[in-house]
């Protein structure tokens, strides 16, 4: 666990750092309330802060104000070190922002067991976060592929649609899965799916957001330029087909179909006018012998 101590009393600062060291804590120092806002604004700022009340520049209270008025993240746990005893004060520094404080001159034993006390919250903090990430990660992706689920990859599509530049839609189903399930297994079906997900993120870049719209469905949104997206579907399609899955010791040849879509520089009104296009695309693609890219017809 890092630590900020922020005192203008070399002879304070060093006494400080010295006992806090000796508890585990590395240290970063300073000697005004500037230097202090400075280095908790940066991103790999300590979590925890022992701030005396006065210095040059910022106090203590003003810099406690500052990260809890920009809402720093993660948490940072800010105690005050003060001579002020009486109420009001003590008030005043908790509203200002700070977690705790300690009286000069203070009790070694007292601080360790303050500064434990912060720990648990950051650690408590920290197991919140991760949690909430969990959540948000699950809620807007695929259980089994790990990919987009079709909530967030749709949203993803209107996103782009309300903003510039070029905005295509890569539709693409996998051919006979459901023979796949019937004869294999669902432990098979599975498997066709992860390695079709796999191959697919494997070969787009920053412009593209790749998501599983339905059962064995994918969709790509990406910033291409229309110009490119038939070839780009292309390579995905070999992509798929170039080497067999292997599951169950069974080796699954897999294909699947394309249907490509545009906007051509077009304004459109959502992304459902993209998705039907290129699921026309994809219908045609199906109906032609299935195994290749299909465009939809340039919108006018």
């Amino acid at each position: 666990m890092r630590i900020l101590i922020a005192d203008d009393s070399n002879v304070s600062r060093h006494l400080l750092e010295s006992i806090v060291k000796k508890w585990g804590y590395q240290v970063i120092t300073t000697a005004d309330g500037n230097q202090a806002w400075d280095a908790l604004q940066q991103p790999d700022a300590p979590r925890m802060a022992i701030l005396d009340w006065m210095m040059p520049g910022l106090t203590g209270p003003e810099v406690c104000r500052l990260v809890r008025q920009k809402g720093i993240e993660p948490y940072t746990y800010i105690l005050l070190l003060t001579s002020r005893t009486q109420k009001e004060d003590v008030i005043e520094g908790m509203t200002a922002g700070a977690d705790d404080y300690v009286v000069k001159p203070f009790d070694q034993q007292e601080l360790n067991v303050r500064l434990r006390a912060g720990r648990r919250i950051i650690d408590l903090q920290d197991e919140l976060l991760k949690a909430q990430a969990l959540l948000r990660h699950q809620a807007t992706h695929d259980a089994l592929t790990g990919v987009n689920n079709r909530g967030q990859i749709t949203e993803v599509l209107d996103g782009c649609v309300a903003g510039d530049g070029p905005l295509g839609v890569i539709m693409l189903d996998i051919d006979k899965f459901k023979l796949v399930n019937d004869t294999f297994g669902h432990a098979a079906g599975d498997a066709v799916l992860i390695a079709t997900a796999e191959r697919l993120a494997g070969a787009l870049s920053g412009q593209d957001t790749l998501g599983r719209y339905g059962g064995e469905e994918f969709l790509v949104v990406t910033r291409r330029e229309p110009a490119e997206l038939q070839a780009f579907a292309e390579m995905l399609r070999q992509r798929i087909a170039g080497e067999p899955v292997l599951a169950g010791g069974q080796e699954f040849n897999v294909t699947a179909s394309f249907g490509v879509a545009s906007r051509n520089g077009k304004k459109i009104e959502g992304g459902n006018e993209l998705l039907k296009a290129a699921d026309e695309a994809l219908y045609s693609a199906k109906h032609q012998g299935r195994n290749r890219v299909v465009v939809a017809a340039a919108r006018e």
